[in-house]
């Protein structure tokens, strides 16, 4: 799936030009979708959290029943490697991921120690300061534990996605915001999500039917230190009309603020400006 421009893959040891072929038609991760994969950022000549993006692809692995084949200190290694064909303003995707090439005796299940691996670096732009999205309902929902690998990054998991943001696109809106099996909100279709409220900062305590992401983490983290409340909790969607403000966060853009839920606006608020701020100031700290 080439979004970007300018994409080279690393597979079997080696660097490729382009969108390279890495699957064969009987490999399992072609026809019973056993990958998995990541997304870290290059920007402004930095890679945040790259290592955790690393590390989180071989629990992927591992969630699906693959053997992971590249430590989390040779997969930086390999991204960082690949990068140097970039220049500093570039800003790159960098999707580590791992499928299933052999099956045991039923088929089904992948065979543990057979196991595909690639890291695509891929140019995309991050999103400019003033974007925004809108967000409406939709009627699909977040699985569980028991009904699919949600404790994974797994390709397999998104075209549930695909039918929300299809939802909600012919409605009108840019993104959903998702409920959990419970009717609480989850997250959006693309993104964990924040609320505002008197000052103080909200997001759907992590149960299990969705990733927490390493931005989201970030962002508590940063927004703590900064002196702001940051409470996870169940959170209803009256919670979120109700809201001050509200913002997206995922590894593309980092911050997304929301204008519209349905039929209530909101103003790119204050806090969504400094979580932003925050974290390009710790991107910049930590490199």
């Amino acid at each position: 799936m080439a979004t970007g421009t300018n994409i080279r893959t690393y597979f079997e040891g080696s660097w490729h030009e382009g969108n390279a072929p890495i699957m064969r038609a009987a490999d399992h991760g072609s026809w019973l979708g056993s990958s998995v994969f990541d997304g870290a950022r290059f920007f402004d000549g930095l890679t945040p959290d790259l290592e955790a993006h690393c590390a989180r692809t071989n629990r992927s692995a591992e969630a699906l029943m693959l053997t992971p084949t590249v430590t989390t200190d040779e997969m930086v290694e390999i991204a960082l490697e690949g990068l140097k064909a970039y220049r500093p303003e570039d800003a790159v995707y960098i999707r580590p991921m791992y499928w299933g090439i052999d099956g045991d005796p039923t088929a089904i299940v992948p065979k543990a120690d057979s196991t595909g691996f690639a890291l695509c670096l891929e140019q995309i732009p991050m999103a400019p300061a003033t974007a925004s999205a809108t967000l409406t309902t939709t009627r699909f929902r977040r699985p569980v534990i028991e009904d699919a690998v949600v404790n994974a990054k797994a390709g397999c998991l998104y075209p549930n996605n695909a039918r929300m943001l299809k939802e909600a696109k012919s409605k009108g809106f840019s993104n959903a915001l998702v409920a959990d099996a419970m009717g609480n909100v989850a997250e959006t279709a693309t993104a964990n999500i924040f609320m505002v409220k008197d000052g103080e900062v909200f997001t759907p305590i992590p149960n299990g039917t969705f990733l927490a992401g390493i931005t989201r983490a970030r962002h508590i983290a940063n927004l703590r230190a900064d002196g702001v409340k940051v409470h996870e909790s169940v959170l209803s969607f009256a919670d979120f009309h109700a809201a001050d403000e509200i913002f997206m966060s995922g590894n593309m853009n980092k911050v997304t603020p929301v204008t519209a839920l349905d039929d209530t606006q909101f103003q790119i608020g204050p806090i969504a400006k400094r979580a932003r701020t925050l974290y390009w100031d710790w991107a910049a700290s930590a490199s």
